[in-house]
């Protein structure tokens, strides 16, 4: 197993760009340091290393078995699943009184990236319960947060949201679940949900579902929707667990092409008349309650997506560094001994466009979620207004780019060890196959891009965008001042004009011809979209590697090598020259509003 990730890759991001000792001056973090953030992304790298990488490959060949009765799986998962947790990274980021940690969520997507890196499926079941408890910590009761919280933190619960049904898919409101009241100020749950991944298993005492349901008589549609807690079986008020069930039946396992170590599961709820839920928060607000959820969990699909095209980058990078084959054009000496084939320049191009779009998709991830920081801890309130505003924006973007550029990165790994990186001596495929699932987790990408130009483009008068031209034009300006970095300051320039040039157009067909025809070619503009946020920040990370490449010069030698700082500036050098006029190109096709797709009639097909 090669490195999960590079520890300077990792710091230049955390430390460098983001500059995360700047939130220690916080009171939300003034009981941490720097070296206790150290510490942490540290204890995740030893217990990513030990005992989640250690089975990654074992997991996806031995997937989890239902008799009919319970599901089974390789004993290594819940080993892993236990380190985890008595590590504290259930409640990493949560408030010491409810015996978390307190930590920047920075910090803890640095530490979770070693995780998704080793092991994204074993891992996927902490996470989605340190995201169901993020919800019950938002908007459950005392009573709720005594009785499901607190444990799922302990690790003798896990957690799960159930939202999806048979034949409704995204369209949560043609929801069928329904909730009826019961007199005891309960509610019995009836319908059935699949794709629940963690839906079942042997892992933990109890499992916490967070399911969406229609109460008797609500409004029809998104607007009825309610969000309740349902346990796999009762819960007494003292937080024990009862032998018996709560009427929460696994239908069967669905098995998939990737994430084979993660149960996926149909679910029925229900079918006696005597399943019982608690409801979370206030009726028909449920979808809201359940989107907090959903956005954190579409940073973590986009983080696991970025470290896996990370990982496979390293992996072929080693590759192409040992391997040996061919010579360079210029030499026809047929004696002279054969090349590593990272020597080939269509092998550096490869691994070029890996390490753009890998660390371009890692540097957005961390970026998110320092956001999330700004908006929850910082003391000015326009920032955090401004962190709310750009965090907004940007969400459909920090799911969909990672999970459309990761798989793509695992695609090139397998290239560059070519028939090697088609066989399973490799854990290139086994990336590949796992990372593909991210484009659909979480709304597919197409939905992350009619989220993007449908809505989050114009609320409240598009402060988002405005805040985000401000935030790229400042690094641009820096990044003129450098005479190195000019040209791709230049490059970003050019690209937010036409992007902005290009919204103005989306927002007057919008309003002259509809959304059908503003829309048809979302994905088109959420790709481009992406494309110039991850190049702003190639080009700031130019400007931090040119800064200390300077420091250098005058004699102070600082941490990373000359070669990585020069390898981040060639990097951003190769996004401006290959990336940003494919987006230019592409941002002049989307303002014909070609209506070819929309105009395909099914019988054609």
């Amino acid at each position: 197993m090669k490195t999960l990730i590079d520890r300077q890759t990792l710091q230049f991001l955390v430390h460098d760009l983001l500059e995360v000792e700047s939130l220690c001056e916080r009171p939300a973090f003034v009981d941490h340091s720097p070296e206790i953030f150290q510490s942490v992304i540290d204890t995740a790298e030893t217990i990513a290393t030990k005992y989640f990488a250690d089975h990654n490959a074992k997991a996806d060949q031995n997937e989890p078995v239902f008799d009919g009765k319970k599901v089974t799986m390789i004993p290594e998962v819940k080993i892993a699943y236990e380190h985890y947790a008595d590590a504290g990274f259930l409640g990493a980021t949560f408030s010491a009184e409810l015996g978390g940690m307190a930590l920047p969520k920075l910090v803890n997507s640095a530490a979770q990236s070693y995780f998704l890196s080793a092991n994204p499926s074993t891992v996927a079941y902490p996470f989605l319960t340190s995201a169901a408890a993020g919800v019950i910590e938002k908007f459950g009761s005392q009573e709720q947060k005594d009785r499901f919280l607190r444990p799922m933190l302990a690790g003798r619960y896990t957690g799960t949201m159930a939202l999806t049904e048979p034949d409704v898919g995204s369209s949560l409101g043609d929801l069928r679940t329904s909730a009826t009241p019961a007199k005891d100020g309960t509610y019995l749950i009836k319908g059935h949900k699949m794709y629940i991944s963690g839906g079942d298993h042997e892992l933990s005492e109890n499992i916490v579902h967070l399911v969406l349901a229609r109460i008797k008589g609500a409004p029809k549609g998104v607007k009825g929707i309610s969000l309740f807690i349902v346990p796999k079986k009762p819960i007494s008020e003292e937080a024990e667990v009862s032998l018996t069930d709560n009427d929460v039946v696994l239908a069967g396992l669905l098995h998939k092409m990737g994430y084979r170590g993660t149960t996926s599961t149909v679910l029925n709820f229900g079918e006696n008349d005597r399943c019982v839920g608690y409801l979370l928060g206030e009726a028909n607000h449920g979808l809201s309650y359940m989107f907090q959820m959903m956005n954190e969990a579409r940073i973590g699909v986009g983080l696991g997506a970025a470290v896996m095209g990370y990982r496979g980058f390293l992996e072929s990078l080693d590759y192409a560094k040992q391997r040996t084959q061919g010579r360079l054009p210029s030499n026809r000496n047929p004696d002279s001994p054969p090349v590593a084939i990272i020597q080939h320049a269509d092998v550096k191009k490869m691994l070029l466009q890996q390490k753009c779009y890998s660390e371009g998709a890692l540097a957005l991830c961390l970026y998110a979620s320092k956001l999330v920081d700004d908006l929850e801890t910082h003391e000015d309130d326009k920032q955090r207004e401004s962190a709310s505003e750009l965090l907004d924006l940007l969400t459909p973007i920090v799911k969909a780019w990672p999970s459309h550029y990761g798989p793509r990165a695992n695609d090139l790994a397998i290239q560059v060890l070519a028939g090697a990186g088609y066989t399973k001596d490799y854990p290139l495929e086994q990336l590949y196959r796992d990372n593909r699932l991210n484009p659909i987790h979480e709304g597919t990408n197409g939905i992350q891009a009619l989220d993007l130009t449908g809505r989050k483009l114009w609320q409240k008068g598009s402060q988002g965008l405005k805040e985000l031209a401000m935030r790229v034009q400042a690094t641009i300006d820096e990044a003129k001042a450098c005479k190195p970095l000019a040209a791709n300051a230049n490059a970003v320039a050019g690209v937010l004009k036409d992007l902005q040039q290009t919204t103005f157009q989306l927002a007057s067909v919008l309003q002259q011809k509809g959304p059908e025809l503003a829309l048809a070619n979302a994905s088109e503009y959420l790709d481009s979209f992406g494309g110039l946020v991850v190049g702003w920040l190639w080009l700031a990370q130019a400007v931090k590697a040119q800064a200390l490449l300077d420091e250098r010069k005058n004699g102070t030698m600082g941490q990373y090598s000359e070669a990585f700082l020069q390898g981040k500036i060639q990097a951003c050098n190769f996004y401006m020259n290959t990336e940003l006029p494919r987006l230019a190109a592409q941002l002049t096709h989307f303002n014909t509003f070609d209506d070819t797709a929309l105009a395909m009639q099914e019988a054609w097909f």
